[in-house]
């Protein structure tokens, strides 16, 4: 085996949303079909386990949640379960000894993180938000790089090794068509709009939606996808059939707790009602959508505002506060987009504009010029 084809073990991690699992699991693909070794570091109790099950990458368990926002006994036993938490991560270094560490950000990477650090392991973290992480603030300059998906978040980091990337997200973006996604829905090829609160669902957006729904499908002759969230379903199909009894029998609604597969669901569509986590942000620009964004108002540091606002002043989106959400403002909003078509395709157009897709690519470029580097340094040591 040459260097150039030298065979590297990294650790992954990122965890807790699918904001930062599904980046993580992009490149550990990427990583895996350049014939490198994977282990993934999360949390069991969290969606990534089943994400990664499914993937078939090797999952080292870590056990750790969000920080406590005050001081009291809970910080301190946080405190405590980090630190079994980095312990654990520690002892993953030791026996399988990886080339570098990748971390999207968040709680549920941290403890993979600070072991790197003291083992002095290389580690590359990305940040998927325009007001980047605790996290990604707190560890960016132990780093040997640092990659962001928005611009304005590196006045922030410490660390003059940084690299705009855009969010790592699937290959399949770039190439599954518009027609193809429709078909593998069992869609027809007209105006299509997802309506999606994440994987959790939005309260919000949910009630909102249910109201508009045969309206837009009966009159306007839309298809649409609704993605409620798991916990959310039920609740949803409860207020659809008084409102709606007919729906299971309407070909213009796709109404799901959840869809596995997100690339062909976002392919399909032109317009989204949408929180604005940075992956849905990054995602909604690949597909070339026109969205109306409603960011959930209690998000960590305001990230989701933040997010939203900055697709807004690029002309790549429509803006609405949760607290404004109902029917009235969705019924408005979404008539302005389907009479104006030019200002719907103006919004598709500079969503497309934003859209990175080889963010992937430089990452994975970037972590093994990282590992080459160290061995370098080593051999010169």
């Amino acid at each position: 085996m040459t260097q150039s084809d030298k065979k590297y073990t990294y650790f992954i991690t990122g965890g807790g949303t699918g904001g930062h699992i599904y980046p993580a699991v992009a490149v550990a693909d990427e990583l895996i079909s350049r014939g490198q070794n994977v282990f993934y570091v999360g949390n069991p109790k969290n969606l990534e386990f089943d994400i990664v099950s499914q993937k078939g990458f090797e999952f080292l368990p870590v056990y750790v949640h969000g920080m406590p926002r005050k001081a009291g006994f809970t910080l301190i036993k946080w405190l405590f379960e980090l630190g079994l938490a980095v312990l654990g991560s520690i002892v993953y270094i030791l026996k399988y000894k990886p080339d570098a560490v990748f971390g999207t950000g968040g709680y549920v990477s941290a403890p993979a993180l600070m072991a790197a650090k003291l083992c002095k392991v290389p580690f590359m973290l990305h940040d998927c938000d325009a007001k980047p992480g605790l996290v990604t603030r707190k560890l960016s300059k132990w780093a040997d790089c640092v990659s962001l998906a928005f611009d304005c978040a590196k006045q922030e980091i410490a660390n003059d090794c940084c690299m705009i990337n855009g969010n790592p997200i699937r290959k399949t973006f770039k190439t599954l068509s518009k027609q193809e996604a429709r078909e593998k829905l069992g869609l027809q090829d007209k105006t299509t709009l997802c309506i999606m609160g994440g994987s959790q669902g939005a309260r919000s957006i949910n009630d909102g939606a249910v109201e508009i729904l045969k309206k837009f499908s009966q009159n306007s002759d839309l298809q649409i996808i609704f993605q409620t969230g798991k916990k959310n379903f039920e609740r949803v199909i409860e207020q659809l059939i008084k409102i709606y009894p007919e729906y299971e029998a309407d070909k213009n609604l796709v109404v799901k707790p959840y869809f596995d597969d997100m690339v062909t669901v976002l392919k399909a569509s032109d317009i989204a009602i949408s929180r604005s986590g940075s992956l849905s942000l990054s995602e909604l620009c690949a597909s070339g959508i026109a969205s109306i964004l409603v960011p959930y108002p209690y998000a960590a540091a305001d990230h989701q505002r933040k997010n939203a606002k900055y697709m807004e002043e690029k002309g790549a989106a429509l803006y609405l506060e949760d607290e404004d959400v109902n029917e009235d403002t969705l019924t408005d909003l979404i008539s302005y987009l389907l009479n104006n078509p030019q200002k719907l395709n103006e919004l598709q157009n500079s969503a497309l504009m934003l859209a990175k897709y080889d963010s992937v690519d430089l990452i994975c470029d970037k972590l093994v010029e990282i590992v080459k580097s160290c061995e370098v340094r080593k051999r010169k040591v």
